[in-house]
């Protein structure tokens, strides 16, 4: 039973990094000539390299994704697209935000997974390999980079909201 839930657990990772890369390149391709959209695209070669890791790591532990698993990861991503449109069908300030907003969430999510693999390699050599810290210390600056772009849109969407006085 723990390997299963091992690959279930590494597969759901999968998934999620599949969502953060096909959000990355709608940013990057949308913003294409502005600075925003080079750090997107630099987010998203990022998140490919850590995504390869963690293919090798699936690949080396022979666990694969199920089709039911896959057709659920892509399932949710399009939802995603579908819930960020309908927010801002401009493709504005607030589905950047929200975009964002995911994307640096799936990032910490990310971290969180090579803390736990780095934790339970000690008692499970089979998912040792992988430089835990380096990629730890990797999810951090990305996270910490999304998080400034994150910050930027909300600046853009929240900040200029003004409060409407209901007396």
């Amino acid at each position: 039973m723990p390997g299963k839930h091992v690959a279930t657990y590494l597969n759901d990772h999968l998934a999620g990094s599949v969502t953060a890369l096909e959000l990355l390149e709608w940013l990057a391709n949308t913003h294409a000539s502005s600075p925003l959209g080079k750090r997107a695209g630099d987010l998203r070669s990022d998140i490919e390299a850590d995504q390869r890791e963690l293919k090798d790591l699936i690949e080396k532990l022979d666990t694969r994704a199920g089709v039911v698993r896959r057709a659920a990861a892509w399932l949710a991503e399009k939802m995603a697209e579908v819930k960020l449109k309908a927010d801002d069908p401009s493709a504005g300030s607030l589905r950047l935000l929200e975009t964002m907003e995911i994307v640096s969430l799936g990032i910490e999510g990310k971290r969180g997974l090579w803390l736990a693999l780095r934790a339970a390699s000690a008692s499970n050599p089979a998912i040792s390999g992988p430089d835990y810290d380096r990629l730890i210390r990797r999810a951090e600056e990305q996270r910490s980079r999304a998080e400034g772009m994150r910050l930027e849109a909300a600046l853009v969407v929240l900040g200029a909201c003004e409060t409407q006085n209901t007396r």
